[in-house]
């Protein structure tokens, strides 16, 4: 019977949140329109992706 190591430092969900909130906010604020503020919270959750998955998952804490 292996144990599981259960991690309760996962913030992961803070830099979906964080980009979501910010591609959001970016693209509302330069383009003043819904459709592109909503293009920039896809955009924001793709960079919070590729942050994690490609710089952040190499790291040793």
């Amino acid at each position: 019977m292996s144990v599981q190591k259960n991690s309760n430092n996962n913030f992961n969900w803070l830099y979906y949140a964080l980009g979501l909130f910010f591609g959001l906010f970016t693209g509302a604020i330069i383009t003043q329109n819904y459709i592109y503020a909503l293009l920039g919270g896809v955009f924001g959750l793709l960079s919070a992706g590729l942050f994690l998955n490609a710089i952040v998952k190499g790291r040793k804490y």
